[in-house]
């Protein structure tokens, strides 16, 4: 019995996906019982959408962005066909009216590609964890910064050259932009958080800080004193209300992101039930998106619909206590340091640990501060860690 497969988008996981299905068809066919094939590719150039509906049970959709992405989704589900899609765009700023979709038409909602690549975080806290209370869920959900940041700390590169490594491998885009800003990992913990807490969460939710501002010297500080330097977003319970949020952090080593390098991700679960578990994998990629994207197929083609219930309300916490990483360049005289440590007691804020490096006539100050309020600052040079 033959499965048909809509294909929207035939990029680089487009076409890895479509290459994959082809290869893999025969297994997946002796282990359900149904053999899947593409019946139709949408591309600018070729292919009717409403055509290629008409002919599948399922639809892929692989275009990107939020439109016509967005539309293309609420109509193949109106139609009657199951989703499966890898973009976080449109489920951080749609989600809500795209699941509200799926339960409305009863089909199937699959998006495990959408978050972390071939880690399966989506399918663990959304089935595997569902009768379990999230306290906390806390990642490295984008490979390109992961690879920069791993790359600046083993050879001692500077952003720029780690960033251009990257692209010459092809784990960043031309465009950078939407990694390296925080962005794209914004996006995937906003679907993480709403999964996790069972709450409407909106990228614009969500405030996020990129690594374009780091340097060796901050790589430096890091090794130091044994931390390292990540990119990790954040989805928590606090306060009687949820936090969601994207930055730089130092990480002690024992950490179980602290050790995950490259391009890899790696997403860890906190919560009373189970303590914690660790989930890690390639993160960036064509093949691997591609193989997360199959394995979406296959669990479509066996049902019953995992689409999320409807969400509830609960306020958001935008004030959140964190320690905090300072750098200073100031001058090189007597006194300095101690009118900063004065300013930082006046709001409250004490100090852990600093060091201190001669420039000249001035001196850098790199300092980690106990745990205060985030709000207090808006600094670009002050980056959250866990301690």
């Amino acid at each position: 019995m033959t499965f048909r497969v809509g294909l929207l988008g035939h990029g680089t996981v487009g076409s890895a996906f479509h290459e994959l299905l082809e290869e893999r068809a025969g297994r997946i066919e002796a282990a359900t019982g149904q053999r899947p094939e593409v019946s139709g590719v949408l591309t600018r150039s070729r292919g009717d959408f409403d055509d290629i509906v008409e002919r599948s049970d399922l639809i892929v959709e692989l275009i990107g962005g939020v439109e016509p992405a967005r539309d293309y989704i609420l109509r193949a589900m109106a139609a009657g066909r199951h989703v499966v899609t890898a973009n976080k765009a449109v489920l951080s700023q749609h989600g809500e009216e795209i699941y509200d979709a799926a339960r409305k038409a009863v089909v199937q909602l699959r998006f495990e590609a959408a978050v972390g690549g071939v880690v399966p975080v989506i399918r663990v806290i959304h089935e595997t964890l569902a009768a379990a209370h999230i306290e906390r869920v806390h990642g490295i959900v984008n490979g390109t910064t992961n690879f920069i940041l791993t790359e600046m700390a083993a050879t001692g590169a500077s952003y720029e050259e780690a960033l251009e490594q990257a692209q010459a491998l092809g784990y960043a885009e031309a465009d950078p932009t939407e990694d390296v800003s925080g962005r794209d990992a914004a996006a995937k913990m906003a679907i993480i958080g709403r999964l996790a807490f069972n709450l409407p969460v909106h990228l614009d939710q969500v405030p996020y800080e990129g690594i374009e501002h780091l340097t060796p010297g901050d790589i430096e500080y890091a090794r130091e004193l044994g931390l390292s330097l990540k990119l990790v977003g954040t989805a928590e319970r606090l306060d009687g209300g949820i936090s969601v949020r994207v930055h730089p952090t130092f990480l002690y080593g024992a950490h179980p992101l602290a050790s995950v390098n490259g391009s890899f991700n790696a997403v860890t679960i906190e919560s009373p039930a189970i303590t914690e578990i660790t989930l890690s994998g390639p993160g960036a990629g064509g093949s691997q998106t591609a193989s997360a994207v199959l394995g979406d197929v296959i669990s479509a083609i066996i049902p019953p619909p995992t689409v999320p219930p409807p969400a509830e309300e609960q306020p958001f916490v935008t004030d959140t206590e964190s320690a905090f990483y300072l750098h200073l360049e100031v001058a090189d005289r007597p006194g300095v340091l101690a009118q900063i440590a004065e300013i930082l007691g006046l709001q409250g804020v004490s100090v852990k640990s600093v060091v201190q490096k001669g420039l000249g006539d001035d001196a850098r100050l790199d300092m980690v501060l106990h745990t205060s309020s985030a709000g207090w600052s808006s600094s670009g040079r002050l980056r959250a860690g866990y301690g």
